[in-house]
């Protein structure tokens, strides 16, 4: 069936759907709440092998963006090697890009987009939805997509009892540097347990090395406080924090022209109620997933891709929502859990540490020894567009 579909958010999430309803023969309009020049221009992620088999499935390729991530290394605060992990299936390597060129990339699909439209709420109209935004524009279509992040609207106007965002105790801060050695293989992730605090690295093959630190905070800090730690405030503050630490932790920081804005980190408990009268939540709005597995924007483009499927195959839009609930939450809910114990990691009393590292070291020899993979059930999912969905009883 073709629908007209209203796409609330700009991010992966949103864009993907456009994409994807697209390919699927119907209409989107994408609204997005900031302007165009509001991304964050900083922060890079990686798009496992899942991720990009998604993409594909919509006739993408990244393959201009950013570089391939073969896999992880794994070492302690004191410089033992903890472990190593592929973040390859097959001939698939992963891909690490900077998330603003990602955005740039996925808008530049001739896509309609409309910005500063902050949905304020939304009614069914009986063959339909009527979104209100806060410039006092209304928009219609047969139905709405709420792509619209962690502190989704279009959750709370689903169901007013849905959760909020829960604050998890870690920031968020990274950056780029240039004329350091790391003596890493260009496009290998370095993970470090350190001491004190998390962090991660990995050499692009231009030199530059690209970082990030998630740095333990246990009062939650206001957007304002955030926004007024100096450059200077986080440079002393994440030397104090990796100077006893092995590594190249402190001569990247020192290299670093510009760290980034710190923001903190968030999660939101299971979201029971994923659609009603002809409005649908996708992506992190339905399913926040810690950012140490790395699958963020994973299932928000797998999230798209079967959407767009499960409306295509339906006999009409509930039909088609109660298969996409059928066929994602299992998945989507069995990612997050693992990528909340091991987030949970990073935010460890010095007392624990010791156990986690000797319990991830001797996970990771099991996994060497065996041949396997504890995340391979995460990256070998694939997406057949051209497969009918099976419609739930």
């Amino acid at each position: 069936m073709t629908y007209t579909a209203l796409v609330v958010g700009g991010g992966i999430a949103g864009t993907a759907s456009a994409v994807a309803l697209r390919k699927a023969g119907m209409d989107a309009v994408v609204y997005e709440a900031y302007d165009r020049t509001a991304d964050k221009a900083g922060a890079f992620l990686t798009l496992a092998p899942n991720a990009l088999d998604a993409l594909r499935a919509l006739d993408l390729d990244v393959g201009g963006l950013g570089f391939d991530t073969p896999g992880i290394t794994i070492t302690s605060g004191s410089g033992r090697r903890l472990g190593e992990l592929a973040y390859r299936l097959g001939d698939v390597v992963s891909r690490t890009v900077k998330r603003a060129d990602l955005y740039r990339y996925l808008r530049d699909q001739d896509l309609h987009l409309e910005y500063g439209k902050r949905l304020t709420g939304a009614v069914a109209t009986g063959d339909g939805v009527r979104a209100t935004f806060s410039d006092g524009s209304t928009a219609e279509g047969d139905l709405l997509i709420g792509a619209d992040g962690l502190r989704s609207a279009t959750r709370r106007i689903i169901d007013p009892a849905a959760p909020g965002t829960r604050y998890t105790g870690l920031l968020n801060t990274g950056g780029y540097a240039r004329g350091v050695a790391t003596g890493s293989e260009p496009g290998m992730m370095q993970a470090v347990f350190g001491k004190r605090c998390f962090f991660v690295y990995t050499a692009h093959p231009d030199g530059e090395v690209w970082w990030a630190a998630n740095p333990a905070q246990a009062t939650e800090l206001t957007p304002a406080e955030m926004a007024a730690i100096t450059q200077q405030e986080w440079r002393t503050r994440l030397s104090d924090l990796f100077r006893h630490d092995h590594g190249p932790a402190l001569d990247i920081i020192a290299a670093t022209g510009e760290i980034f804005a710190g923001w903190s980190s968030y999660d939101v408990p299971r979201v029971p109620v994923w659609h009603r009268d002809r409005m649908i939540v996708i992506g992190d709005a339905a399913h926040a997933t810690a950012p140490s597995i790395g699958q963020g924007a994973a299932m928000a483009i797998e999230d798209a891709v079967v959407l767009a499927k499960c409306l295509r195959d339906s006999p009409g839009i509930e039909a088609a929502f109660r298969a996409y609930e059928v066929l994602r939450r299992g998945r989507v809910e069995r990612v997050v859990a693992q990528g909340n114990r091991t987030g949970g990691w990073k935010a460890l009393n010095p007392l624990a540490r010791v156990p986690r590292d000797l319990i991830m070291s001797l996970a990771m020899k099991h996994a060497a020894r065996t041949g396997t993979d504890p995340s391979r059930w995460i990256y070998e999912h694939r997406i057949d567009w051209d497969r009918p969905i099976a419609l739930p009883a």
